[in-house]
């Protein structure tokens, strides 16, 4: 008996390897690891290359039962692309269509597809979180790209019968996380005053390890075919509780200074600095009811916990030999 294989592609990025890691623990599937370089997965299971901004060349889906596709075109802060909008449709966007359509054809039962909150959009007003049932709302080039593969995804679906799964997660977190989040850390670390001690901002985040879990249920979940969730831990935080949250597990207290929030929000715009007066002060909240509801399926790690995994991983990285 051939054992079932999953393709995850992506799978030297923080979620995808993440992925081939959980699948290779549980022992059910067998990960077949989809990659553009070379990846410490080697030896622990297939490897396939595959580069989603190559217009020629796609994996083999011999035996491939499920597509878990998590490699994209990510969202910065600095675009250096003089087209963002086309950059972005050409990887997330061409690139998916044409790994599904090629899925489809070789009879892959189902596509799960990790998209992006900011479908949704970029912020939510207090109390109001986004929902899967929502009306998308995109606000930049990602999250654009983001919501036409999934439209083309639907389409696919529509007309082969593959199954398409779409997962969109807020700000993932956890052991080796980059970009803004280990920024933030690295400032904590410093320990200057912060003008950030008031801020009653809600924003929803997910730790790797739920977002993993939630994606290996969807695998093989039946009420997961042909659906859309939202996934984040089930508690917000304020920017000021996160912060404090982060730099106790980092060991000591954030130097947090009380200050007026439509202050901080308005210089941080004169400057030119709106997107980062908005992820610092502004909302945005997931509503996982329907994840819960349509799947049964609860966050099985405590934040709390997963915000100390995630700080001890950055100080053994950036820790003084």
């Amino acid at each position: 008996m051939i054992a079932r294989r999953v393709l995850v592609t992506g799978a030297t990025g923080f979620v995808g390897e993440a992925v081939v890691m959980r699948l290779l623990l549980d022992g059910l599937v067998t990960p077949v690891a989809a990659v553009r370089r070379s990846t410490r997965l080697a030896g622990l299971c297939p490897i396939v290359m595959f580069d989603l901004e190559s217009e020629v060349g796609l994996p083999s889906f011999d035996n491939i039962d499920t597509v878990i596709h998590a490699s994209a075109r990510v969202h910065v802060m600095k675009e250096v692309a003089s087209d963002a909008l086309f950059a972005f449709r050409k990887v997330n966007v061409d690139g998916t269509v044409r790994l599904a359509q090629k899925a489809a054809e070789a009879g892959v039962r189902r596509f799960v597809f990790i998209s992006s909150i900011k479908v949704n959009g970029e912020f939510t007003r207090p109390g109001c979180p986004f929902t899967a049932n929502d009306t998308p709302a995109p606000l930049d080039p990602y999250g654009i790209s983001k919501l036409e593969a999934e439209s083309a995804l639907k389409d696919i679906g529509l007309k082969t019968g593959m199954e398409i799964v779409i997962i969109r997660p807020p700000l993932v977190y956890g052991p080796g996380v980059k970009a803004n989040f280990s920024r933030m850390m690295g400032g904590l670390m410093r320990r200057l005053p912060l003008p950030l001690g008031d801020i009653n901002n809600r924003r929803s985040l997910v730790s790797l390890n739920n977002l993993v879990d939630l994606v290996v249920t969807c695998i093989d979940h039946p009420a997961a075919k042909n659906q859309i969730f939202l996934v984040g831990d089930g508690k917000d935080y304020s920017t000021s509780e996160l912060l404090r949250y982060l730099r106790a597990a980092l060991g000591g207290k954030a130097l947090l200074v009380p200050f007026p929030q439509g202050v901080l929000t308005f210089s941080l715009k004169v400057v030119g600095l709106g997107v980062v007066a908005q992820r610092l002060c502004g909302s945005l909240q997931v509503d996982i009811s329907k994840t819960k509801d349509v799947l049964g399926w609860i966050p099985p790690f405590a934040p709390e916990k997963e915000f100390k995994k995630t700080a001890l991983s950055f100080l053994d990285v950036h820790r003084s030999p």
